[in-house]
């Protein structure tokens, strides 16, 4: 009887065993350190041409988030329908952390603008990087010397100025028709695949403005080419410190960009948590927040948990007022 009773006990202690080895190998890895990213490498998609705002930031993130994470990390233009296609790319790719998506405000705006179904509820984010201001910006040799000469001028001659942007839906698109509508103007819309485009069509005298960030047209304007109208931000930029915003000229508009990273929304919380701490390392270390400063980004650093409400916002905010601009397809 005292042996049966040994037994039982020990078969009842390796069927314990069993069980707890067999609840650690199964989908409760609660408590468990992730592997990831097991020295794999990890590929940001920009949904832009190079050279703009959005891949600027991405590759200066792309270097300190390789570091934060021990692995190699390289970033791929994928252009087209503003935002969409590369947005898409992501949303439809394996959900493993090993593709991230450069988020622009843009990811807030593309579904109501009929472009596509994806949205920022397809993505979960694992951090905002920066904010940027719109910008009214001419030829350096054009008659216009002022912002208000460029409003006198527009209501004079409806849709004769040409302002490019970087993409039909784009927030530089948003941003020009939200002039449009808030000074009574109209403007010929021109489209491109990027900001980078935007401003050469400009320097090219193909256009007679555009609407991007200070940042973008920089170097232009250091050089004397361009002329920066009017600051669309709640403050003046750093890039352009003399050059007034709308509010301060009397205009209501407020108009700028973000730009964060995200992983599709099926990606296990373990890998976003992992994705999360890196990105927050990346984004507030002192290199990043230099070259971003540099480049005429404010530095703005949201968690991902963060840029989720925001984002949940901002999707319903511009499902209203998208319509009403006119620019749905």
């Amino acid at each position: 009887m005292k042996l049966k009773k040994v037994i039982s006990l020990t078969a009842v202690c390796a069927l314990v065993l069993s069980l707890a080895a067999c609840g650690t190998k199964g989908g409760d890895t609660k408590g468990e350190k992730s592997d990831f990213p097991d020295g794999k490498q990890i590929s940001i998609v920009v949904p832009y041409a190079a050279g703009g705002a959005s891949d600027t930031t991405a590759r200066i993130f792309a270097t300190q988030f390789e570091d934060a994470l021990d692995t190699s990390v390289t970033v791929t233009n994928v252009e087209g329908a503003s935002g969409a296609i590369g947005l898409q790319q992501v949303a439809d790719s394996k959900p493993d952390g090993y593709t991230v998506s450069y988020m622009p405000v843009e990811s807030t705006m593309l579904k109501a603008l009929g472009y596509t179904k994806v949205s920022t509820d397809d993505f979960k984010f694992i951090g905002r990087a920066m904010t940027i201001p719109a910008a009214i910006t001419v030829r350096a040799d054009s008659e216009w010397q002022t912002f208000e000469e460029f409003i006198e001028y527009a209501k004079a001659n409806p849709g004769e100025i040409q302002i490019g942007n970087s993409g039909t839906g784009s927030i530089w698109h948003i941003a020009a028709a939200t002039v449009e509508q808030e000074c009574g103007v109209q403007f010929t819309h021109v489209p491109f695949d990027g900001a980078s485009p935007a401003v050469a069509a400009l320097l090219g005298d193909n256009i007679q403005a555009v609407a991007v960030s200070p940042s973008e047209v920089k170097s232009n304007v250091d050089s004397g080419e361009f002329r920066v109208l009017a600051v669309l931000g709640d403050e003046r930029s750093d890039v352009v410190p003399d050059v007034q915003t709308a509010s301060e000229l009397g205009y209501d508009i407020t108009i700028q960009g973000w730009g964060g990273f995200a992983v599709p929304k099926d990606t296990p919380q373990d890998v976003v948590d992992i994705l999360s701490d890196a990105a927050e390392k990346a984004i507030n270390s002192d290199e990043m927040t230099e070259v971003l400063e540099t480049n005429g980004f404010t530095p703005a650093y949201l968690s991902g948990s963060e840029m989720d409400k925001v984002a949940s916002g901002l999707l319903a905010d511009y499902a209203e007022l998208i319509p009403k601009l006119g620019i749905t397809q």
